[in-house]
């Protein structure tokens, strides 16, 4: 059966008017039900919580409700559509995350793409959720704007876009390098295309597990020390590799690369590119919806592995396969804050659960019932 996702995306969301609703826990029957869940009794709740505030986590839903938060400035591959459009895949994020994980989740969209209103708005919010998600807020503000936050609130933060996507990618290649015959290969030519949120968390979990012989590439090209008007993370990012003095389009960093990553704009990587990468070489297209190459046209370039972001093709890498799991466990864990260490077991566990990668399975998928439980454990 050929579908529509389209179209039926958009009867769906019509006919139940979104994805997600509240329901109550506790019965709402009588006078003695209203009595406990509201006035009188909650009073003897509500003097107990300013006694003592971290009793919020056992007597709200504070335990296990997390604030999916987003300004709408860079929803999917789509760009800045604003903050009505962000509803849709808010609402997304939060049906996954109680389907795959239990945990509750809300969608914020913001009507400001302001720094500091959002760090304000958020700061305001944040005592009644466990946990913040950050999504599709462009960069480079993303980066200030989680950074703050992570300082500035005793929850953790995480901008999804960024480290959600990061953890699959070294994930999968991870297991890409075992399918390659590379073993860890550690001293691979990587090409990051794309140095935006996902870009630069990627290339930050890569150069912190050991690569650091990678090309970083944007509109303009290879990012060099001699380009003007470079932003600090790619000043950060330039100073940690080891491949120093190369200049030139994509074309040119891509030659004799073996592994490339894009997260940039459909179409990007041409099959003559592809043809000039490494044998058996490996290419992760993350563009949505259209990849930087088919992967048809990547395997008649000779590409081994070949890794999308979409459902529809053999090795989806989605943000979707890590970030229910990372939220159970920093919640369940009542755990303080998110940081690169956490990720990057995340990501050897996400690749150690696959027990024979292949060149059309190199991760697992979103409905593995195990998964969720696994990548949980890593954090608690």
């Amino acid at each position: 059966m050929t579908h529509d996702y389209n179209q039926e995306a958009l009867d769906l969301h019509k006919l139940h008017h979104g994805k997600i609703e509240l329901n109550t826990k506790v019965p709402m029957n009588d006078r003695d039900d209203l009595s406990r869940a509201y006035t009188p009794g909650v009073a003897e709740v509500c003097k107990e919580i300013a006694r003592d505030p971290s009793l919020a986590r056992e007597y709200t839903l504070k335990r296990n409700t997390v604030a999916i938060i987003s300004d709408g400035s860079a929803i999917l591959g789509l760009g800045n559509l604003g903050a009505l459009a962000a509803i849709p895949v808010m609402e997304g994020k939060a049906a996954i995350l109680k389907s795959f994980a239990g945990v509750d989740a809300f969608p914020i969209c913001l009507e400001t793409q302001d720094t500091e209103e959002i760090i304000k708005a958020v700061k305001q919010l944040a005592p009644v959720f466990g946990a913040v998600n950050l999504e599709d807020i462009s960069a480079p503000r993303c980066f200030e704007i989680e950074e703050r936050l992570r300082a500035e609130l005793n929850i953790p933060v995480m901008h999804d876009d960024q480290w959600g996507t990061a953890t699959v990618v070294l994930g999968g290649i991870i297991n890409a390098l075992k399918v390659t015959n590379r073993g860890e290969g550690k001293d691979v030519k990587i090409v990051v295309n794309g140095v935006g949120s996902a870009g630069v968390a990627i290339s930050r979990i890569l150069l912190s597990y050991g690569f650091t012989n990678i090309l970083f590439c944007d509109s303009k090209g290879i990012i060099h020390e001699g380009r003007e008007e470079l932003t600090k993370e790619k000043l950060e990012l330039i100073s940690k590799s080891k491949l120093k003095g190369f200049e030139g389009s994509l074309a040119d960093a891509v030659k004799e690369a073996d592994v490339f990553v894009g997260v940039s704009k459909a179409g990007a990587l041409t099959k003559e590119m592809a043809q000039s990468m490494n044998k058996d070489s490996i290419v992760f297209a993350l563009a949505n919806p259209i990849p930087e190459i088919m992967p048809d046209v990547a395997k008649e370039a000779g590409v081994a592995v070949i890794a999308t972001g979409r459902s529809d093709f053999p090795n989806q890498l989605n943000n979707s396969l890590i970030f229910p799991g990372l939220f159970k466990g920093v919640l369940d864990g009542n755990i303080k804050q998110f940081d690169i260490t956490m990720f990057t077991r995340a990501a050897l566990t996400l690749a150690g659960h696959v027990k024979n990668p292949n060149t059309e399975m190199i991760l697992p998928t979103m409905f593995d019932k195990e998964l969720v439980e696994v990548i949980a454990n890593t954090v608690i």
